[in-house]
C-alpha cells in the first residue's frame, strides 16, 4: 500500500470537502469582473467599437491599444459565437392526434 497513514489495515478517509458540494475544480468564467477578457486593438476608434460590443453583452474586458501588434479579440469572438444546443421536435406517437389538424390519429393520417 502506498497510503502514508496505513496502520493495521486502515486506510485514510476521504477528505470531507468533496462530499459537501464544494467545487474544487471550478474554473473562472471569462468576461466577468474577476476574470476580464484581455483584448488588443489597433487604434482608439476600434477600441470604442469593441467597448460598445462588450458593454452590449454585459461583459468585462481590458482593452489595450497597440498599433504594433495584430488585433486580438479572439476571446470576445469565442464568447459571442458560442455554439447553441440543437433541439428537435418530438415525433408524435401513433395514437396522438395528427399535427396537420385533420382530427384523425397520426397513424391513420400522416403516419402511413
Amino acid at each position: 500500500m502506498s497510503d502514508k497513514f496505513f496502520f493495521k489495515g486502515r486506510r485514510t478517509p476521504k477528505p470531507k470537502h468533496e462530499s459537501f458540494g464544494y467545487n474544487t475544480k471550478r474554473v473562472a468564467k471569462p468576461g466577468t469582473e474577476a476574470f476580464p477578457l484581455q483584448l488588443i486593438v489597433a487604434d482608439e476608434a476600434r477600441k470604442l467599437e469593441v467597448a460598445a460590443i462588450v458593454a452590449e453583452h454585459q461583459l468585462f474586458a481590458n482593452i489595450e491599444v497597440n498599433a504594433d501588434v495584430a488585433e486580438d479579440i479572439l476571446e470576445l469572438e469565442g464568447l459571442l459565437n458560442k455554439p447553441k444546443t440543437t433541439t428537435f421536435e418530438k415525433k408524435p406517437n401513433r395514437n396522438e392526434p395528427c399535427a396537420c389538424g385533420s382530427g384523425q390519429k397520426f397513424k391513420k393520417c400522416c403516419g402511413k
